[in-house]
């Protein structure tokens, strides 16, 4: 099913005809159910909104269903937990006016729009800068060590290097922690506010306004053979872990969606995994005679912290989920004991069933706020281990590393360097660049 691979987008597309684009019901139920796979769930970092059959409307009109649509996205709360308004957009798209090629009229199809971000998704400039940065702090490395000069500087250097590096882990682990202690004080008002309204979530699922007892015996019975899932023939698909855990999820989604961005530019945990540093630049300037050495170590802290970063974006997703999961693997016995009942009554048995098993697990909800702090924890000392251990390897492989017998690689670093820089300030021409242009 589509919901399954959701998670896994950084870009999500919503497509509809422009003349129902703003009270189109379905498109904005399907977004609304996958907001939280998408957003604290995920790791999307754009919605765009496509607005179709656009071909016969004026600039104006266009505009028009664009702040329709806009306004939609305002009311809907449940997505605005997951999403900024800078991570919406809306397009409209014009078979005629593509047709037109170059002459086509920006205010009517932004097609080419489009084109543009889905060439830019894969970020090729950003693997680029990642790969050459390598090279570079590779090279800068083997010629900083086959110079086997200033070996008595070098005690002085790691000296200071691993004196900052105590500070900044130092700094990162108190970020982190005050992190956490403000998810701790998130979930127990989250906790507490379940427990009240756990009775009332329950009855508005079990006893649906609208919904005759027959047409709901079946979907009640698909959905405790589904782990609490219902998918009814029509109307949203409706899950009741996830109507459980709301007042969980919903204490924390502002804070979490602050602490971990689907946009990693964003910087983790508040910025504190791109606020590390070594200091490398001011060292450069206090050790002039080992600027390659910590101009490798630049390099390998630049590629840690997108590697971490990475990793993080990952095990994100996990803690968020792991508030539902806690609830489904606390309500799957009762799921299973509903799923027996045959025949008169069933209906009656399935809800009794659910409504006593609920009742008697009003622990699951500090449960699952428990099992989220230990995750966070866990992502903290993996943070923590992963800064210490690579950053120590670094500097011992830039500052320790024997001279003997390493080749001259001057030129070559000479090379690379050139192509560092032009990537790095963002000068990079639209041919892509390559070591015979930058001997040029």
């Amino acid at each position: 099913m589509w919901t399954e691979f959701v998670a896994s987008c950084s870009t999500v597309w919503i497509v509809t005809e422009m003349n129902r684009a703003a009270s189109e019901t379905e498109a904005w139920e399907i977004l609304e159910d996958a907001s939280s796979l998408l957003g604290n769930g995920g790791e999307c970092q754009q919605i765009h909104f496509i607005c179709t059959k656009s071909d016969n409307e004026n600039p104006d009109d266009l505009n028009k269903v664009k702040r329709a649509v806009m306004n939609e996205f305002k009311k809907r709360k449940l997505i605005k937990d997951h999403f900024s308004e800078d991570s919406f957009k809306v397009f409209t798209v014009s078979s005629k006016e593509f047709l037109k090629g170059e002459n086509v009229n920006p205010d009517l199809n932004e097609i080419p729009k489009l084109k543009e971000i889905l060439k830019n998704l894969n970020d090729t400039h950003s693997k680029t800068l990642n790969y050459v940065s390598g090279a570079y702090g590779i090279l800068s490395l083997i010629q900083g060590a086959r110079s086997g000069e200033v070996v008595e500087q070098k005690n002085d250097v790691c000296a200071d290097l691993e004196g900052n590096l105590s500070i900044q882990l130092n700094q990162v682990k108190k970020a982190i922690e005050g992190i956490i202690k403000v998810f701790e004080e998130r979930l127990s008002e989250g906790v507490e506010k379940s427990q009240t309204l756990c009775k009332q979530k329950l009855k508005s699922f079990l006893h649906p306004s609208k919904t005759s007892d027959r047409a709901f015996h079946r979907t009640l019975k698909f959905a405790v053979r589904n782990d609490g899932v219902q998918k009814p023939k029509k109307g949203k698909r409706k899950n009741l872990n996830v109507t459980l855990v709301s007042c969980l999820t919903e204490s924390i989604d502002k804070e979490f969606r602050k602490t971990f961005p689907n946009n990693i530019k964003c910087g983790h945990f508040n910025g504190a995994i791109d606020a590390f540093s070594l200091s490398t630049d001011s060292l450069i300037e206090k050790y002039k005679d080992v600027k390659l050495q910590l101009t490798f170590l630049q390099t390998e802290e630049k590629k840690m912290k997108t590697k971490l970063n990475e990793t993080i974006l990952t095990r994100k997703k996990v803690i968020y989920n792991s508030l539902t999961e806690t609830i489904k693997d606390n309500m799957k016995e009762c799921y299973k004991e509903a799923a027996t009942f045959e025949g008169k009554g069933t209906l009656k048995n399935m809800r009794d069933t659910i409504e006593r098993h609920v009742e008697s697990k009003m622990d699951m909800f500090e449960e699952a706020k428990y099992v989220m702090l230990e995750q966070l924890n866990n992502l903290k000392e993996t943070v923590l281990r992963t800064l210490e251990e690579t950053m120590k390897e670094s500097i011992e492989h830039s500052l320790k590393t024997e001279a003997c017998s390493l080749p001259d690689v001057s030129d070559h670093l000479r090379v690379v360097k050139k192509l560092y820089d032009e990537l790095h300030d963002g000068q990079v021409e639209k041919k892509k660049p390559t070591l015979e242009t930058a001997e040029a």
